[in-house]
This record gives structure tokens, C-alpha cells and sequence, in this order.
């Protein structure tokens, strides 16, 4: 049943793709200027070109049946295609047959066949082929009368019978005649086949609609047709046929950078309409999608199916591309023209490929430096792709900077890159120093300053970068020509790169001072402290040399404490806030006997006190809690 499936999945799509095929050369016909060359040639006197409005709404007949092709069901498709392939083998009956008597009236031998070797030959020859087009006539129509395809067999038989040459030809115009009258009478009796397909079609549309809507409708369409999948198709014939065009037409062998402008301008060949632009803008997803999956299982293993992120499905990419292409006006573009600016299209959406690498790359990267994974294959898998994202968009950039004039637009395209292979550098470094304190064996006590401070400057660097690209386009804007669009673009990248940048930044310091001005003013415990309380950090599970205390006697690193405080203002135990104390950060803790409770087991007394001071249903909330010194570490 899985290559049965399969097969009919393989069959809804292909079955389909001549329909599209078949919307694109209509869309490409120009009529008037088809009737101008007839006009000019011999055919003007033919009656078949004397009606133009006739073909011109033939030309609007031929739209109306691509799209019933593209729509009508699999089942009915397939015996579409079964009847398209039995005239095709009459038809090639025919020609057989015609042929056949052509080269016996070019002989003009009438005496038996096996009296001459080449009349025998022939005759051999034209029976073979035609007993093979009625069995496969007989087999695609799933029929055992075989005789309602042998009419092409009269001329054969009335030449063994002796018939003279001038009569085998009217058998044949007979036979020919007959095959038509059978095509004839088949299509008269199914004449109500489309009809009630449209009928029970639009009863079946109207009960959807009234009972799911609109939007279920089309998601099952959508669905059932496999658009992406069937434009995709599509788009990649129609590619293999003009890079098969090309090399045809050529001898001599095409160099590394004729490849280059061979390929852009194949691209641009096939986009030239809307149906040709959406196959291009499937593709493109595809290929994104194709690309974020390898990098998920370069990095994870099979491992990477089981937790899919719906985020990273490609689709990004390809609307980028169709939003692209449409502000641009691409399809109306001459093709070296089209070309060109193919080739800055497909700079932004590999640009948006690799910053989705990133996205996928970098938790598991800070993840596996977190951990105490010692895999050194699964370490140099996670660093190469960071080299690799690292070097390559700054490279991009270059090569781009290297083929076109530096202006506002250029610059906020290889800006993207210069931002990728920023924050790839920055989750590298964050990387290195999790991985030395993992050499140490044992926590930095600041560690989560420095990771602070690492992150504070690449994200500085990145919003220098994004405020470089605003001066340069107010610069050419003041002094150069304005533009609405222009304007528009400076306006909406200050805002979400700029100001947004700048806003959560000035936040994420306030955070920070906040958190650290209220660890500072809780007190610190004494070694004796430390010694009647003997148990670990809740949040590290390591063991304390040094604590602070929490209004709720609570003991915790002041680091770890620090990392919570980012996250919110509760104790991590009992959920109390936790308010600044009056009292300065070096002020003497209070006494033991007043803080630690009256249990002489500390481990027992801190559980009892977690006990009575936590609410009901808080249980997941405490579990986060105790595990929190590796997932605080990308803070």
C-alpha cells in the first residue's frame, strides 16, 4: 500500500504539470502579433486565419481547460490521459499505415510478398507494428475487442489478398475514415461526462462552503493539489529545458564565469511570467528548506526529526523572493536586466538562509558548550557550521561590493551579512568561555559578567552597524535624490534596528543594575553561616563558599541569585518577592539562631520550610528553579 500511495502521490503531480505548462504558453502567445507574421506569409489566404476574434477566444477556450486539467480528480485525469494515449497510437496506427502504402506504390510491385524479399520486408515490418498498436490500444483502454483498433490492418490484409495498389489506397482513406468515425462515436457518448463532473463538482463546492467556508475550501484545494510541490515541478522542467536549449546550441566548452551568467540568466528566462515566478518562488522554498534540514541534521543527527521547529519550513525565503520580485516589477524586465537583479534577489534570500542557520545553530551550540557532552565530533560539528556561518556571509558581502556600486540599498543588503558573521563571533566567544570554565571543573564566580559583557559588545557593534546604514541613507537622501520608498525604508529600518535596538538595550541594563543593586543589599553569611546551613546552591546544585540571604532565610551564590533576578523578582524557592534592604551590602548578617531554622538538620529543615511556604501547584515552577545554572548561562 506505501508504493501504491506513493505511486498516485507521484501521479496527482506529474499528471498535472502539463496543464501548467500549458498556461504558460498561453500566457507568452501574443495573438496580434501571431496574426501579423500570417498576415505577411502565405497562409493569409487559408480560411483557418481568416477568423481572429475566433482565435482569439480559442485563445481564452485553451485557459478554461488548463485549469479543468488542473483541477479535475486524479481518477479522472488518469482516464483522461488513457484516451489521450489511444489516439496518439491510432494516430500512430495511421502513419504506419500510410507509410506502408506509400513505399508499395514507390515499388509498384503487385505479385506475392514472398516472391520479393523487400515487399516481404515491408510487409513484415507494417504487420508488426500494427499488431503492437492494437494490443496497446486494447491494454489502455482495458478492452478484449481488439478488432475496434485493427482497421489500420485492412490495407495489409488487402495486399496479401492480391488487391491492386490503387485500390489498397482507398482502404486505407476507408480505414482511416472508419478509426474516425469510432473517435467520433466515443466522444458523443461521453458528452455529458464534463457536465456532470461540473455538476456534482460545484453541489460538492457549495455543501463545503456552507458548512466550513471559504478558507477550508481553498486549504483543500491546496491540499489536494500539492501546489507547492506540483509548481515546483513545474518550474524545474521548465529549467532543464532551457539549459538543455543552451547546450545544444553549443560546441565548444563554457567557462566558470559563462556558467555563472548562464545559470542567473536560465533563472530569468524562467520567470518571465506570473505561473513560471511562483514555480521559482516554490523552488526557492524548497531548497531553503532542504538546506535548513541538512544543517538540523549536520548538527543533531536524527535526533533533529524529532523535535521539528515549525519556524524553519523555508517559506520565509520564498516570500521573501515573491515580495521582492513584485515591488521590483521583475516579469517586465528585459532578460539581462532580469538577470541582474535575480542576482541581488537571491543574495537576500541566501542571506535569509544563513541568518536561519543561525537561529538553529546557536541555542544548540550554547547548549552543547553548557553541558558536559565531551563528544568531540558533536563539538566540531556545532564549530565548523560556526565557522562556516562566520566566514561565508562576510565573503558574500565582499563578492557583491565587488560587481556593484556602493549606495544606500547595497548597503542594507550586505548589512544582513555583516550582522550573521557579528553574531556568529559573539556566540562563538560565549561558546570558548563555557567550554574554559568546563576545563576549570568548577564555576566562575563572574562568569555571568563577562558572558554580559560579551554579549553587550557584539550587540553594540550590531546596532553601530544598523546606525551606519541610516546615516549613509539620510546622507544620500539630503544630498541626493528623495524618494517615498527611499524615505520609507530609512524610516522603518531606524525604527525596528535603531530605535528598537537602543530601547531594549537601555532595558536590559536597568534589568541588571536592578538585580545587582538588590544583591547587593542582601546580606552575606558568615562562615558559620555557611557550616550549620550545609547544603548546596537550589539553583547551581553546587556547593557554597560563599551566600547570600534572602529576606525569606534562604541561601543562595550570589551569582545564581543574580542570574534569577534577570528573570523576575521572586525567590526562587518560596516565590516572595524580594525587596532591597535597607541595611548597606557589607552590613554583619544577623545572627545564626535567627535565620536558620530551629531543625538541626538543615537539609530536612529547608525542605520543611519549602513545604509550608509553597502553594499549591507550584511543583513545575520549583523544578525550573533547581535547574537553572544551565539554562541562566545564555542570559
Amino acid at each position: 500500500m506505501l508504493v501504491k500511495d506513493k505511486l498516485e502521490a507521484v501521479l496527482n503531480v506529474g499528471l498535472r504539470v502539463p496543464s501548467i505548462m500549458l498556461l504558460e504558453v498561453l500566457y507568452r502567445w501574443d495573438v496580434s502579433s501571431f496574426f501579423q507574421k500570417i498576415q505577411r506569409s502565405s497562409l493569409n489566404n487559408n480560411p483557418l486565419f481568416q477568423y481572429k476574434y475566433l482565435a482569439l477566444y480559442l485563445h481564452y477556450v485553451g485557459y478554461i481547460l488548463s485549469l479543468v486539467l488542473l483541477t479535475l480528480p486524479r481518477q479522472h485525469l488518469v482516464k483522461l490521459y488513457l484516451y489521450v494515449l489511444t489516439a496518439l497510437l491510432l494516430f500512430a496506427g495511421h502513419q504506419v499505415s500510410r507509410d506502408y502504402v506509400r513505399s508499395e506504390l514507390d515499388s509498384g510491385y503487385e505479385g506475392p510478398l514472398y516472391l520479393e524479399a523487400l515487399s516481404m520486408n515491408r510487409f513484415s515490418t507494417a504487420l508488426i507494428a500494427q499488431l503492437v498498436v492494437c494490443t496497446l490500444c486494447s491494454c489502455v483502454m482495458q478492452t478484449k475487442r481488439i478488432w475496434l483498433f485493427s482497421a489500420h490492418l485492412l490495407p495489409l490484409v488487402a495486399r496479401l489478398c492480391l488487391v491492386p495498389l490503387e485500390t489498397i489506397v482507398f482502404i486505407n482513406r476507408f480505414a482511416m475514415i472508419f478509426t474516425g468515425l469510432e473517435v467520433i462515436y466515443f466522444l458523443a457518448s461521453n458528452l455529458l461526462v464534463p457536465y456532470n463532473l461540473a455538476k456534482t463538482a460545484y453541489r460538492e463546492l457549495v455543501q463545503v462552503v456552507e458548512v466550513y467556508g471559504l478558507l477550508a475550501l481553498g486549504m483543500s484545494l491546496w491540499n489536494q493539489l500539492v501546489l507547492p510541490v506540483l509548481f515546483m515541478c513545474f518550474w524545474l522542467v521548465l529549467f532543464a529545458l532551457q539549459i538543455y536549449t543552451y547546450f545544444s546550441s553549443r560546441d565548444k566548452p563554457t567557462s566558470r564565469e559563462r556558467l555563472l551568467f548562464l545559470f542567473l540568466t536560465s533563472i530569468a528566462e524562467c520567470c518571465s511570467t506570473p505561473y513560471s515566478l511562483l514555480g521559482l518562488v516554490f523552488t526557492v522554498s524548497f531548497v531553503a528548506l532542504g538546506v535548513l534540514t541538512l544543517c538540523k541534521f549536520y548538527l543533531q543527527g536524527y535526533r533533529a526529526f524529532m523535535n521539528d521547529n515549525t519556524m524553519h519550513r523555508g517559506m520565509t525565503e520564498g516570500i521573501t523572493l515573491l515580495i521582492l520580485a513584485v515591488q521590483t516589477g521583475l516579469i517586465e524586465l528585459q532578460v539581462i536586466h532580469r538577470a541582474f537583479l535575480l542576482s541581488i534577489i537571491l543574495f537576500i534570500v541566501v542571506a535569509s538562509i544563513l541568518q536561519s542557520m543561525l537561529e538553529i545553530a546557536d541555542p544548540i551550540v550554547l547548549a552543547l558548550g553548557a553541558s558536559r557532552d565531551k563528544s568531540l565530533w558533536k563539538h566540531f560539528r556545532a564549530v565548523s557550521l560556526c565557522l562556516f556561518l562566520l566566514v561565508f556571509p562576510a565573503y558574500m558581502a565582499y563578492m557583491i561590493c565587488q560587481f556593484f556600486h556602493m549606495d544606500f540599498w547595497l548597503l542594507i543588503i550586505i548589512s544582513s551579512s555583516i550582522l550573521t558573521s557579528l553574531q556568529v563571533l559573539g556566540t562563538l566567544l560565549i561558546y570558548i568561555l563555557f567550554m574554559v570554565e568546563e576545563v576549570r571543573k568548577e564555576p566562575v564566580q563572574n562568569m555571568d559578567d563577562v558572558i554580559y559583557y560579551v554579549n553587550g559588545t557584539y550587540r553594540l557593534l550590531e546596532f553601530l552597524v544598523a546606525l551606519v546604514v541610516v546615516a549613509y541613507g539620510v546622507s544620500e537622501t539630503v544630498f541626493g535624490e528623495w524618494t517615498v520608498m527611499g524615505s520609507t525604508i530609512i524610516f522603518i529600518h531606524s525604527y525596528y534596528n535603531v530605535w528598537l535596538r537602543a530601547q531594549l538595550g537601555w532595558q536590559s541594563f536597568l534589568m541588571r543594575r536592578d538585580a545587582v543593586n538588590k544583591i547587593k543589599s542582601l546580606p552575606t553569611a558568615s562562615d558559620l553561616q555557611l557550616e550549620q546551613y550545609n547544603d548546596i546552591c537550589a539553583i547551581c546544585y553546587q556547593d557554597m563558599k560563599s551566600a547570600v540571604i534572602t529576606p525569606c532565610s534562604h541561601f543562595f551564590h550570589a551569582g545564581c541569585l543574580k542570574k534569577w533576578l534577570y528573570v523576575q523578582e521572586t525567590c526562587p524557592l518560596c516565590h516572595k518577592q524580594l525587596k532591597s534592604q535597607s541595611q548597606p551590602a557589607n552590613a554583619t548578617a544577623a545572627p545564626a539562631q535567627d535565620i536558620l531554622p530551629a531543625n538541626p538538620n538543615p537539609a530536612e529543615a529547608g525542605q520543611g520550610e519549602l513545604v509550608a511556604t509553597t502553594p499549591p501547584g507550584q511543583d513545575a515552577s520549583l523544578s525550573q528553579g533547581f535547574n537553572l545554572n544551565r539554562s541562566l548561562k545564555t542570559l
